[in-house]
């Protein structure tokens, strides 16, 4: 059970209205998730990822945003124990970084997971046809196709129509779930499961953060009350190097969820002690209309000391500090981790009045790259 360093008064209507909001929304199909998992999906999750693993020495993860950044946040953090290679493409458009992930994954054998809702997003497409080519031209086409795990659209776009079209083994990305909220969907279930990961603990830790939801909604409010008092940049602080990519899918959470309308919580991130020694003068003298969410992993003594310490510093150099503290560094943890967040953010957004669900201003930039690119 996730336990924090403060418990604020919450107006039990207006949580209750608030919580309602969510679940009712018709993209909030993820708040129930971890209570209805279907079991025939888990199961065919699994039979794909054991037969990447049986014939392959590489896999190539091939997506961007919420398509990319829950299961590669785990995996990282995790390390579980496989054989399996992990190559990620298709979440930049540079030559060079998709050059440098073909020559990684070499002459070794190696299968494909793309995943991408509509299958136009630049990114993964232009990831994805490179991969593709080198696998019809490794294995002939049929075999190349049986290599390819398409998580797409249930019933249109151009990755779902080109899947049925080839047969590739085909998951789908639910419609009332968004990508930033999708790690629990088989568009982080599958790579989870074929790196190794113990999805089921996973879904367990999440189960246990929906029906313990009251830290959450206390998160959430915080966070509001904090925002509306001026202090508009929140601070992601982790002291284990491996959860860098963890605190990367925070930032895409809630920024993309809250950032519209001109409000918002500003969300930037940290990995202590490393960064003590970059932002911590910063931290400690710089301007005060920023607070710090500290996750206090369950790790080693000396990292609970630090801790501890920049605890004290930073309260005492005037930052408010949200101490979260995981009940374990392992797939239930993350599970409850991954649910306790999704809940705060929505709940936080709807208090600010903005749909947490949609991202109009990323289609801006497409618009401007389409001009550029016909």
């Amino acid at each position: 059970m996730i336990k924090l360093n403060f418990s604020p008064k919450v107006d039990e209507a207006i949580s209750k209205r608030i919580l309602d909001e969510v679940y009712q929304d018709p993209m909030g199909g993820w708040a129930e998730l971890p209570g209805r998992i279907n079991m025939e999906e888990l199961a065919e999750i699994r039979k794909s990822a054991q037969k990447i693993q049986n014939e392959s020495e590489v896999l190539v993860l091939i997506g961007i945003g919420g398509s990319y950044l829950g299961h590669r946040a785990l995996i990282e953090a995790l390390r579980p124990k496989s054989e399996l290679k992990i190559v990620y493409a298709g979440n930049s458009l540079s030559k060079r970084e998709l050059d440098f992930a073909l020559d990684e994954v070499g002459e070794a054998d190696f299968s494909v997971i793309v995943i991408s809702k509509s299958g136009t997003t630049l990114e993964p497409a232009v990831a994805f046809e490179a991969f593709k080519k080198k696998l019809v031209e490794k294995y002939g086409e049929k075999e190349a196709y049986s290599r390819i795990y398409a998580t797409t659209d249930a019933n249109s776009g151009a990755l779902h129509d080109e899947t049925v079209a080839n047969g590739y083994t085909r998951f789908v990305v639910p419609d009332n779930i968004g990508g930033r909220y999708s790690v629990l969907t088989a568009v982080g279930l599958l790579p989870l499961a074929a790196a190794g990961v113990n999805i089921e603990e996973l879904l367990v830790g999440a189960a246990e953060a929906m029906r313990e939801n009251s830290t959450a909604v206390l998160y959430g409010f915080m966070r509001y009350a904090l925002g509306k008092k001026g202090y508009n940049t929140e601070v992601f602080a982790s002291f284990e190097p491996a959860t860098m990519y963890f605190n990367e899918w925070l930032k895409q959470l809630f920024g993309e969820s809250e950032g519209k309308n001109r409000q918002g919580i500003f969300p930037a991130s940290v990995v202590y002690s490393t960064d003590l020694h970059s932002l911590g003068q910063f931290m400690q003298d710089g301007r005060r209309d920023l607070f710090e969410t500290i996750i206090d992993y369950p790790t080693d003594e000396m990292n609970a000391k630090v801790v501890t310490a920049v605890v004290k510093a930073h309260t005492a150099g005037g930052i408010p500090v949200l101490l979260i503290k995981p009940s374990s560094f392992d797939e239930r943890g993350f599970g409850e981790l991954i649910y306790f967040f999704e809940l705060s953010c929505a709940i936080s957004a709807k208090l600010f009045g903005v749909n947490p669900f949609d991202q109009p201003g990323v289609e801006a930039y497409k618009k401007e790259l389409k001009k550029l690119l016909s």
